[in-house]
């Protein structure tokens, strides 16, 4: 049983997924990590998706305002060992309609070049590259992505 959950950063779960997060990605980033931790702040984000099967904490997702139209997906992650699930495409979704009742129409991301998996895996929910934006300008290790959301 897989249960969607709406909440904040302060939340324990979160805290404990973004933590396996962070090991994941400086193993991935390397010397580069620190430069892309200091983005990555997670101490005041309001909204907040986990995903959980059999009650336990198995995803988790976060969006920021970026400007009026626009959120920032931030902080997706699933497990290694819980991948191929549909969880991420659960978490984004959620965060996804989450953000439309919110009054946004278009979602930004960022993501590694290294991580094939997940330029696929945005790719494959409808997000096409942009420029990079932001801290990420000329950021060669960064790409980045934007998608509308339904009218």
């Amino acid at each position: 049983m897989v249960e969607i959950l709406r909440t904040d950063s302060s939340h324990v779960d979160f805290q404990s997924l973004v933590k396996q997060l962070d090991t994941y990605l400086a193993k991935i980033d390397g010397e580069e990590h620190s430069f892309y931790h200091q983005f990555n702040k997670v101490d005041a984000l309001k909204n907040v998706v986990l995903v959980y099967t059999n009650n336990q904490p198995a995803g988790c997702g976060a969006f920021k305002h970026y400007n009026s139209k626009t959120v920032e997906i931030k902080r997706m992650y699933v497990p290694p060992a819980l991948r191929g699930k549909g969880l991420a495409t659960q978490v984004l979704q959620a965060l996804e309609s989450w953000a439309a009742e919110s009054g946004y129409s278009r979602c930004l991301l960022e993501t590694g070049r290294r991580m094939p998996d997940a330029i696929a895996f945005y790719q494959s929910q409808g997000y096409k590259h942009t420029p990079n934006y932001g801290q990420y300008l000329g950021v060669a290790n960064s790409i980045c992505f934007t998608k509308m959301l339904s009218d």
